[in-house]
């Protein structure tokens, strides 16, 4: 194997190439210390408050796509091969203000400039993807960016007339697009990639049996994908990932085929990369979705990564149990697989082992005959940790429930199905008062800890009118839903 010993990506206009670097170096600390470019700011260091927002652009087949991401969170050696902008790179046709600056000064978008940069860099992403958003979508773009001073209304509307009155068609990102991608090409040479001392060595495979063949040889070794959680063991807990091995970028684990029958994504698939075909095949999940942590985190996060974590908190789990999907999971070229409900094995115990990792996930779509919905209570409504996630999946046959997968997280130290639950619907008519007698039975199923984010007692009650409302969602009508909504909202307060 072939093996390169830098990182080469265009920062700006400039071709950085350096193997002064480790696992751990951060993109941030990367662009404020060694490059000087303060622009991105440190707030919070895991990816919540949206300060450090830059664009990271790449091919995919063949073609540039820009993403606003975390750099806190965001390791250096990931950008590989990847064209990274800046703040500091944004100007105007006449090298003045950018046209998503002026916006943000022409409406007063801005108090103590802290976050305006980050705020600035995802207004960009939105602006260059959707010269044209709706509200909905301003405040989507904006959900991973929090801004305590001047408050959202002045920068949704900045946004709003950006659309109106200028076009990203003339943007200068846009004219060197051509050129970038041609850059981005030359740096692409079918290399694996070993940079750091031996104590925080950065490993890149150079394809996805290079992948199997690196963790045979360090079957110890770290993945890193979208590191939207590795990421915080390194800024937070100070944890070494050595040797860590970054697989983000690798097309074999971008794949998504869809058949009448499941979709196939490989492990390395980002929420946003998933959302279109999410959207076309599994409408109900469509809201839910937009409320998986905010914009930057979902264009790194990834599905595989969130289900190989062993999180009991994890968005993506409760949804791909009730669905029934399985794992594919691959140790040099020997493959196993197991559904996704069997991979959890306890708190922090998942069955994965050495040198083993996920490759892809398969997941069914649901029957003519299968009602599916998917909610989360969370303490804030966007860019927040579960407290309770649920997934449900019920087929009915005239009036009967005929088959349920119902699976929780939040509720015990790994995502796990309501087997009392599904066994008292059952067999029985999906009916207010059935739904009540099971929904009793959750504590047979799940006794929750008490934590920072919700009582035990607060999960339970949660937790049993999540299954009211599905009921009330397919069979009630929408006063029944807006009632419960609001006895929900004044629990929540």
């Amino acid at each position: 194997m072939t093996t390169r010993n830098e990182i080469q990506f265009l920062l700006n206009d400039t071709l950085v190439t350096t193997g002064e670097l480790g696992a751990t170096d951060t993109l941030l600390d990367f662009l404020r210390i060694n490059q000087r470019l303060t622009g991105s700011k440190e707030g919070c260091a895991e990816g919540d408050c949206g300060a450090c927002t830059v664009l990271v652009g790449r091919l995919v087949d063949g073609k540039l796509a820009y993403k606003a991401v975390n750099a806190c969170i965001r390791f250096l050696a990931s950008l590989d091969g990847c064209h990274l902008v800046t703040v500091e790179h944004l100007k105007g046709a006449d090298g003045g203000l950018h046209p998503v600056q002026q916006a943000m000064v022409d409406f007063h978008g801005s108090q103590c400039g802290f976050c305006t940069p980050g705020i600035v860099m995802s207004l960009y992403a939105l602006w260059m993807e959707n010269p044209s958003p709706t509200v909905q979508q301003v405040e989507t773009a904006l959900q991973g960016n929090l801004c305590r001073c001047t408050g959202y209304e002045p920068i949704i509307r900045a946004a709003m007339e950006l659309g109106r009155d200028k076009s990203p068609a003339q943007d200068f990102l846009q004219s060197e697009r051509t050129n970038i991608e041609s850059k981005l090409s030359e740096l692409t040479d079918g290399k694996r990639v070993e940079v750091g001392p031996e104590d925080n060595r950065a490993i890149i495979p150079a394809s996805l049996d290079d992948l199997a063949e690196l963790l045979e040889a360090h079957p110890d070794a770290t993945i890193v994908s979208g590191a939207t959680d590795v990421g915080l063991w390194v800024t937070k807990f100070l944890q070494p990932i050595s040797p860590a091995i970054f697989v983000a970028d690798l097309d074999e684990l971008k794949n998504i085929e869809v058949s009448d029958s499941d979709i196939s994504i490989g492990a390395a698939v980002t929420y946003t990369e998933f959302e279109e075909v999410m959207s076309a095949n599994l409408p109900q999940l469509a809201e839910y979705w937009n409320r998986i942590a905010g914009w930057q985190v979902r264009n790194m996060g990834t599905i595989g990564g969130n289900v190989a974590n062993g999180s009991p908190i994890g968005d993506a789990p409760p949804i791909l149990i009730a669905l029934g999907a399985q794992v594919t999971l691959r140790k040099g070229n020997e493959r196993r697989i197991i559904n996704v409900q069997d991979y959890f094995m306890d708190y922090g115990k998942q069955d994965q082992l050495p040198g083993e990792f996920v490759e892809k996930i398969s997941i069914p779509l649901p029957t003519g005959s299968e009602v599916f919905s998917a909610y989360k209570i969370s303490k804030r409504r966007d860019e927040d940790i579960s407290s309770v996630a649920v997934g449900i999946l019920v087929s009915i046959a005239d009036g009967v429930v005929e088959n349920a997968r119902i699976a929780y997280g939040g509720m015990a130290g790994t995502p796990k199905r309501a087997t009392t639950v599904e066994a008292e619907l059952i067999g029985n008519t999906f009916t207010a008062d059935v739904v009540e007698k099971a929904a009793g039975k959750l504590g047979e199923d799940f006794s929750p800890l008490s934590d920072w984010r919700a009582s035990a007692e607060y999960r339970l009650l949660s937790a049993q009118n999540l299954l009211r409302r599905f009921h009330l969602e397919n069979t009630g009508g929408p006063d029944e839903i807006s009632r419960l909504s609001h006895i929900q909202q004044e629990i929540s307060a």
